[in-house]
């Protein structure tokens, strides 16, 4: 997993140590020997990771920590702390200030390298999401990310997987002081049971279990696509260093050390509900972005970008497969005279009509778009022109037959509208847009013969 760590440590052996170690698992180290250099090379080179010692001149580390997560340019960057303090006291500052772990020094090499490991997948897993925001940006979403990371909330629901009693309820018991709701699960079995059947922000499991192993419950909840990204704070005797490291590898996100102490525990509860508020806004947010970017607004369906972008990638794999690709083209007849009519009011719901139609009608791998006014487009893949014909004929029949609620007439019979249809079959070497443009030349022709009709289009298109 290549990756970039920054080591921040105004010891140079510490530095060369630390270097050393990181390399031979070939990771690309920086270093920085105050704070001050720490903040401009994280800020400049973007690290994967930092290391970060504590005890420095002018500026310590958990100042360092603070003024890394209060910027938006270095906030999303796990920082660990690597020090010879070992009060917890400072543990609890450490985590407090925004770092994602808080290590003392001499630190065992296996479970360093693992965590190290660990955090730099999360932060690639966190990059994927903003870089989505960001595409989702460029094609015209809405980028508002909601709350930062640091002040996202940290209430939420926690599911506690423990069999001793007394330590399940204690765990509880502290969280509950917080405002968060518990549920206590005292078996595998219950836990894992639960987490398929109720939503939670985090799950606590302890690495021993009265019926198995706890982390192959672990392993089973990184599995199940249910609760792929649920964050997990495992438990563990310090002494069980072997089965901390199994943890990271399965993708534990983080780790508390017997006996329990309420602040850490809060501390570390706190930032894994606070990382997971974050993802979600994230892909809350790529999520609407992608849908106003792509779709159109009042019907629902995909709008011309999405189309254009998406069915040059249903051509190549029907050249690839060999198999044929239809489309066609609809119309709404005379649409300018319902508006005129009715009002705009009674056009928009003829339009979001005519979308469900359209919609609720065809295969779910059938792309329907609206590409502007009234005119709609339906792709077809593996779909010959024959058969095209026959869904655009059946799809003509079924809006001249449904009443349509075109309110603002003095009349009050039944009102209803049709539809002209174009339909085209993809040729060898023809791309979208002719493809498109005999489609919307057959369209035509279809309302020039009297309109409520479908038409085949020419195998070449006019110029």
């Amino acid at each position: 997993m290549p990756a970039r760590v920054l080591v921040v440590d105004d010891v140079p052996a510490n530095v060369k140590i630390l270097e050393a170690k990181l390399t031979a698992e070939y990771f690309e180290v920086l270093t920085a020997s105050h704070g001050r250099a720490a903040l401009e090379i994280a800020q400049a080179e973007q690290p994967d990771i930092i290391l970060l010692d504590v005890m420095m001149p002018e500026m310590d580390g958990f100042e360092v920590c603070r003024r890394l997560k209060a910027d938006a340019r270095t906030a999303h960057i796990p920082v660990v702390m690597v020090t010879a303090l070992s009060d917890m006291g400072d543990r609890v500052t450490g985590l407090d200030a925004g770092a994602d772990d808080f290590l003392t020094k001499p630190v065992n090499d296996l479970i360093l390298l693992s965590r190290v490991k660990s955090l730099v997948r999360l932060k690639t897993s966190m990059d994927e999401w903003r870089l989505r925001e960001a595409t989702s940006g460029q094609l015209g979403g809405d980028l508002s990310a909601g709350a930062p990371f640091a002040e996202a909330e940290v209430s939420g629901r926690v599911l506690v997987i423990e069999s001793d009693p007394f330590s399940g309820e204690k765990i509880c018991h502290l969280l509950e002081q917080k405002h968060c709701t518990t549920v206590l699960a005292p078996t595998g079995k219950e836990g894992s049971r639960r987490c398929d059947t109720e939503e939670f922000d985090l799950v606590i499991v302890s690495l021993y279990l009265e019926d198995g192993d706890g982390l192959r419950l672990c392993s089973h909840l990184r599995s199940s696509e249910r609760t792929r990204r649920l964050p997990i704070l495992l438990v563990i005797e310090p002494e069980e260093m072997g089965g901390l490291v199994k943890g990271f590898e399965i993708g534990v996100n983080d780790y508390l050390f017997r006996p329990i102490e309420g602040n850490e525990l809060w501390a570390r509860v706190r930032t894994q509900m606070r990382r997971k508020r974050y993802q979600d806004l994230m892909r809350e947010n790529y999520q609407r972005s992608l849908s106003l970017a792509l779709t159109d607004s009042l019907t629902g369906l995909y709008n011309r970008r999405y189309l254009n972008a998406h069915l040059s990638s249903m051509i190549e794999r029907s050249q690839s497969d060999g198999k044929p690709l239809s489309l066609f083209m609809l119309d709404i007849d005379h649409f300018k005279h319902v508006n005129d009519t009715y009002g705009h009011a009674s056009g928009d719901e003829v339009l979001r009509q005519v979308a469900g139609l359209i919609s609720h009608n065809l295969r779910e791998f059938d792309l329907t778009a609206r590409i502007g006014g009234e005119e709609f487009v339906v792709v077809m893949p593996d779909t010959p022109i024959a058969a095209a014909q026959m869904v655009a004929d059946r799809m003509r029949k079924m809006v001249a037959e449904t009443d349509m609620p075109l309110r603002g007439a003095a009349t009050t019979s039944p009102q209803r509208v049709t539809v002209s249809i174009g339909v085209a079959t993809l040729v060898d070497g023809e791309g979208g847009d002719e493809l498109l443009r005999r489609a919307d030349e057959a369209l035509y022709a279809a309302k020039n013969a009297g309109r409520d009709r479908v038409m085949i289009a020419t195998a070449k298109a006019t110029v």
